[in-house]
């Protein structure tokens, strides 16, 4: 890291003017918040963001080649990424302008550029850091555009939703995104130690309580810094077991959402333990969608979908008891037609598993597209009419009921088009006799047909 009074890019650092100015800058730091009275100073303090930060990390590589790059952090709340940008415009020496995309609108982006272009013209370089950037629609992003390709501002954003989903395309090919980590133990534990030496004292905690705390915070720097701060007010003589502590602490609301990338990450998860027959996962996460206040119904759904495309044949009846589970939710409601559903994600998880009937389906899609122009063969066609019996439809049909081996072995496909093998059931579960049956069926329709010197 750099020497005492240079910036990252080894020059002597001025002092980066800072355009955001509030009310708590001339309030007495004591009645700030803990958070910002601990909030990082330098880049040295980030904590849990080696991956970037490092002395091999990707933002570290790129300031030390003096580049400071347009850039999204991109990762969940209280992580550092507002702390990142405010101590990169500083290391730099570039002024510092802060705006909320929450708040702001077209009036206050124009504002905004016309000070940094007053700066850029002074040879003075901006930072402009956009909090919640994904909060500007499409042509409030585009606005971005020209300012940031003339250098006049050099971006940084900040996101907790997936900036593939959520920016511009032609945004993020001028921006690098960088994907901030959730906060684990050690960055917890750091964040921890440094609250108590600030305040001077321990905090009233027995030793397993503090791993407690670190759950509560669901690896959130700014959210357990302001349990820290509720914890100390209380005033406990008594060092607090873990079951004191949650019941004296506000439990955080699960962390998820039921329209963006959360949600799709949850219903994933589940989807995958399913296919990966673990039932204990499973449950976990469905859980997790129903405590998020996901609709029941929409995992129900998704639920029959998981019985046709990983269970299939290899157990038929993981269809019919999904459908049934979203019946019984339909009937009874939450939390009681929960438990269905329930039983319905362990069945599941634990049955046998084949993709063999989604895998032909897709592959009867792509030859019936390829060849779609071709007739049945006239073997198998109606003739409803003399004409149509005059020439040739129905003329050799076998009804199979009536063969001795209830099996005639005709061919089903157009003529001319080589029998294609589509369903290739595995060896597991029910499947494994549809696999024995289907084995058989083909050697004596290989039969059959050269009997009949058809083939």
């Amino acid at each position: 890291m750099p020497a005492p009074n240079t910036d990252l890019f080894g020059h002597v650092a001025p002092t980066a003017k800072s355009t955001h100015n509030t009310p708590l800058a001339q309030v007495d730091d004591a009645a700030k918040p803990l958070a910002d009275r601990l909030r990082p100073k330098s880049v040295d303090e980030v904590v849990g963001q080696d991956h970037l930060l490092g002395p091999d990390g990707a933002i570290s590589r790129l300031i030390a080649r003096g580049f400071l790059p347009s850039l999204i952090l991109w990762g969940p709340p209280g992580v550092g990424k507002t702390t990142i940008a405010r101590l990169l415009a500083e290391a730099a020496g570039y002024a510092f302008q802060q705006i909320s995309a929450v708040f702001s609108g077209v009036a206050d982006l124009k504002k905004a550029f016309e000070q940094a272009q007053q700066r850029h013209q002074m040879g003075q370089r901006t930072v402009l850091f956009v909090d919640e950037i994904h909060r500007f629609n499409r042509a409030q992003q585009d606005s971005f555009l020209p300012f940031v390709e003339a250098g006049v501002v050099t971006l940084i954003g900040a996101t907790t939703e997936n900036p593939s989903f959520e920016l511009n395309g032609a945004l993020l090919s001028r921006c690098q995104v960088f994907v901030l980590k959730r906060l684990d133990d050690a960055a917890l534990d750091q964040i921890i130690a440094k609250a108590e030496d600030h305040m001077g004292r321990k905090l009233p905690l027995q030793p397993e309580a503090y791993d407690t705390l670190k759950l509560l915070s669901d690896g959130d720097g700014r959210y357990i810094l302001s349990l820290i701060e509720a914890l100390d007010h209380m005033g406990f003589e008594t060092p607090l077991s873990s079951e004191a502590l949650l019941a004296q602490l506000q439990k955080r609301r699960p962390n998820h959402d039921k329209d963006r990338e959360g949600h799709y990450n949850l219903i994933s998860a589940l989807h995958k333990s399913v296919r990966g027959s673990d039932p204990d996962a499973a449950l976990y996460w469905l859980a997790r969608m129903l405590n998020g206040g996901d609709d029941p119904l929409f995992i129900a759904r998704r639920l029959i979908r998981m019985a046709s495309e990983d269970i299939g044949n290899a157990d038929p009846m993981s269809l019919l008891m999904c459908q049934a589970a979203r019946d019984t939710y339909e009937v009874l409601g939450s939390p009681e037609g929960e438990l269905a559903l329930a039983q319905a994600v362990v069945h599941m998880a634990s049955a046998p598993k084949s993709n063999a009937v989604y895998t032909a389906f897709k592959a009867a899609q792509k030859l019936a597209r390829e060849t779609g122009h071709l007739d049945p063969p006239a073997v198998i066609l109606n003739a409803p009419t003399k004409l149509m019996k005059d020439i040739g439809y129905g003329a050799g049909y076998i009804y199979d009921p009536d063969d001795p081996d209830g099996f005639s072995g005709q061919n089903y496909f157009p003529d001319g088009l080589a029998r294609p093998k589509l369903y290739d059931p595995v060896g597991d579960g029910h499947e494994a006799k549809v696999k024995q049956r289907l084995e058989y069926w083909a050697q004596l329709r290989a039969t059959k047909q050269k009997a009949r010197g058809e083939g």
